[in-house]
């Protein structure tokens, strides 16, 4: 059995680490560079990095911050924000990447998946998923929560291993940063359509979130913002707890 993966989540606006809930009302926490490195030394076993407004602002993401947070960081690095096209792909890489997390773009061009699949390999490729629940079913929403499309969730993530991506993020709208427990049902819908790696996001609020997360569904990792920036409780805790239910995590 492969281990479960704990990944903290450095959502970045203007330079500097933020957090809100349902993507709104965001509050300042730190800067990028510390907050990767004490996680980089403390137990997590990847970084996700996104750059939060650089697709509603319409701009590149900011590489000087991506360059100074990869430079203090030593386990995978994952990188988002204003990627739309295989130069951004480049960009990002270059910058110290490992793996590069497409939304808005993916929506924007879908082909840009098979293309960057095919350019720099399929385990590079994440897509990022922000999904809310409306009358219509899980709906995929762009620009940083900020505009819903028709896209229905589950069909958007069989097309995204089908194209080639390597994992895939789901970003439960409705459970960001109310830290009331991980969307199961939504994340059991994706888990059971798709083969690749699936990590949650939104919703971590306790140790036992984790844990209820992991014996419920079948992710492969959790991602987690709050609970860590606030230093509610630290991932060695958590991973502690996680092997004490039997759960398989690295130590």
């Amino acid at each position: 059995m492969l281990a479960k993966r704990i990944i903290p989540c450095l959502d970045v606006r203007n330079g500097r680490v933020v957090k809100g809930k349902k993507f709104e009302n965001l509050i300042d926490i730190d800067e990028p560079a510390k907050l990767a490195a004490f996680y980089s030394e403390n137990g997590a076993d990847e970084l996700v990095f996104y750059d939060i407004t650089a697709s509603s602002d319409g701009r590149a993401l900011f590489c000087n911050v991506l360059e100074e947070v990869a430079a203090n960081v030593f386990i995978p690095l994952t990188v988002g924000g204003g990627i739309n096209n295989l130069d951004d792909f480049d960009r990002v890489l270059k910058c110290g990447a490992d793996k590069v997390s497409i939304n808005s773009g993916a929506v924007a061009n879908p082909l840009i998946i098979s293309q960057a699949a095919k350019l720099y390999g399929n385990q590079c490729v994440v897509l990022s998923m922000d999904v809310k629940l409306t009358d219509n079913g899980y709906k995929i929403f762009t620009k940083g929560g900020r505009n819903q499309t028709e896209i229905d969730a589950v069909e958007w993530a069989k097309f995204a291993q089908d194209s080639g991506a390597g994992e895939i993020v789901v970003n439960s709208i409705d459970t960001d940063g109310v830290k009331r427990g991980f969307d199961l049902p939504l994340l059991n819908l994706i888990c059971k359509a798709v083969n690749i790696p699936v990590v949650a996001s939104g919703g971590a609020g306790s140790i036992s979130d984790f844990v209820t997360l992991f014996k419920n569904t079948n992710v492969d990792a959790g991602l987690g913002a709050s609970v860590f920036h606030f230093n509610e409780f630290s991932i060695k805790e958590l991973k502690n707890e996680l092997k004490n239910n039997k759960i398989e995590v690295r130590m």
